[in-house]
């Protein structure tokens, strides 16, 4: 107890830690305390206190009798008052049944406030003891899970941002980020493990092309076997390769997304006898670092057709949600994860190190995570995998027109999504969404012109050849059409009768695009 009081009221460890002072208390500890600076010697009385009951009845708690939690709130949020806090505080406290207000002995607690964490965040630290003034344990069972349930209705209560109670991410620990912030890494392992793992999925058609392709990703791969066998492969984990003198840290398929389990995976790859063999032969190769058994398509290169092709099949995906119910959170999840992985793909492809295309594929990932699964895994919809898998293909370029309609169509994708947690209310994924896909399509207009095939320039003398009935008049028109191809890789938004004279192939002179948008937000 002493050690972490003394830390609370200490300057942090990066000295962001700023006038800590107590906001609520029990009423004994507040008898005392009122919320003046804290200091070394305060930090110890307080302390002290909330270990009387401990030290006097010897009550032993196992894994130690030191309750900490914290309360934040999010950066966009702004500040509470100290009053505002302590409220929140004793709310708290009250239905986690620290007090006395369930007809049992109160417990030792308090509340410290000591300004915003290094992202922005005001929030405060609970500390109690979970032995009650009787020599009672507080029960602790299920403990987590009533926490959250409790903050959801404060957040309610005080007018907050109330986070979804459908979909959650996985969190990360402080030495996770404290490795990340001494390597000079701009995230930490988890968040680029799960960006890679779903990416290798979703560009997979079975498990065991799923297992080529995350190790050739350089990602180390291991499977986790059934009890006594080494043919039934229950469960996986990652790692990135340490560096010297480091040991690889292992993540578990489900520690990195909620639907990154095998069993989420297996959902929606193809499933034979012939497949669940060659799946054992990959894992097996893979647990004792060999050569992978039979490489398969990730090995081949797409041709520049399929760009329009995988484009016209997100197209599809983005008509299919615009009537999907907001309510099958199935269907959502499915595609939030399938968008993610495209949009992880790009960035594989063009940034060198993780920048917004990674933190678009990020967001949507958020989207894709589901608390509680239903036991129907997948729904049928148009599929975005196919654009994962030809983003993956470093090697593969198409023409401009091609590069710019598939972003174009995983942006509106994306839009689509972001509207239904707009209409749901999830304001955080709204903004979310709209800043990390805004910034993420100037990033791919940039790198048009680097990542497409460069045209020839176009002649008359050409056209007459390729259209040898064309009047001299259709061949200049053409003439000028092809020659203003160029340009940006984020086209203007297209009415339907354009739509299809861009997917046909063909732009008549007189009818020229239109820069009308019909829905303001993430797309330009």
């Amino acid at each position: 107890m002493a050690g972490l009081l003394i830390y609370l009221a200490g300057p942090g460890r990066a000295n962001e830690h700023e006038e800590p002072h107590l906001v609520a208390g029990d009423s004994a500890l507040m008898a005392w305390h009122d919320d003046s600076e804290l200091n070394r010697d305060a930090a110890l009385d307080i302390a002290n206190a909330l270990d009387r009951a401990w030290q006097f009845y010897k009550t032993e708690v196992d894994g130690g009798h030191v309750f900490h939690c914290s309360l934040s709130l999010a950066a966009e949020e702004g500040q509470f008052t100290d009053q505002q806090w302590g409220a929140i505080a004793n709310d708290f406290m009250k239905d986690m049944d620290f007090t006395e207000d369930g007809g049992k002995a109160p417990a030792r607690w308090v509340a410290v406030r000591h300004g915003l964490s290094k992202n922005g965040n005001d929030h405060i630290h609970i500390v109690a003891s979970m032995v009650r003034d009787d020599g009672t344990k507080w029960n602790s069972w299920k403990s987590k899970y009533k926490s959250q349930q409790i903050a959801r209705a404060l957040e309610k209560k005080y007018g907050l941002t109330e986070l979804g109670t459908v979909r959650a991410e996985r969190g990360f620990t402080p030495a996770e980020q404290a490795k990340a912030a001494r390597h000079g890494l701009p995230e930490v392992e988890r968040h680029s493990l799960a960006r890679k793992v779903r990416t290798c999925a979703t560009a997979s058609t079975d498990e065991a092309e799923f297992v080529r392709r995350a190790r050739m990703e350089g990602l180390l791969v291991r499977p986790r076997y059934a009890a006594g066998r080494t043919d039934v492969v229950t469960g996986y984990s990652v790692a990135v390769r340490p560096r010297k003198g480091e040991r690889a840290v292992w993540f578990g398929g489900n520690s990195l997304g909620r639907d990154l389990a095998l069993p989420k995976l297996r959902g929606a790859w193809e499933s034979t006898p012939n497949s669940a063999t060659a799946a054992v032969s990959e894992w097996n190769a893979a647990a004792r670092n060999r050569r992978p058994v039979n490489p398969g398509r990730e090995t081949e290169q797409p041709s520049a057709e399929l760009w329009t092709k995988y484009a016209h099949d997100v197209s599809a995906l983005r008509e299919k949600l615009a009537t999907t119910p907001h309510g099958d959170h199935v269907a959502w999840a499915q595609a939030a994860r399938e968008t993610s992985a495209a949009f992880g793909a790009w960035s594989r492809r063009i940034e060198p190190t993780p920048g917004p295309l990674a933190n678009a594929a990020r967001e949507l990932s958020k989207s894709a995570q589901l608390r509680r699964y239903p036991s129907r895994s997948t729904v049928a919809l148009p599929s975005a995998r196919g654009a994962t898998m030809i983003l993956l293909a470093a090697t593969s370029k198409s023409d401009r027109a091609a590069y710019a309609l598939l972003f174009r169509q995983l942006a509106q994708t994306a839009r689509v999504i972001h509207d239904m947690h707009q209409a749901t209310d999830d304001l955080r994924r709204v903004r979310g969404l709209a800043a990390a896909v805004t910034a993420a399509s100037k990033i791919v207009e940039a790198s048009a012109t680097e990542h497409t095939i460069t045209a020839q320039p176009t002649t008359i003398e050409a056209l007459r050849e390729q259209h040898p009935g064309a009047s001299e008049e259709a061949l200049r028109a053409r003439l000028i059409a092809e020659r203003s191809r160029g340009g940006s890789p984020i086209p203007t938004t297209l009415t339907r009768p354009e739509m299809t004279l861009q997917q046909a192939g063909s732009v008549r002179p007189e009818q020229p695009h239109q820069n009308h948008h019909p829905k303001p937000g993430i797309e330009r």
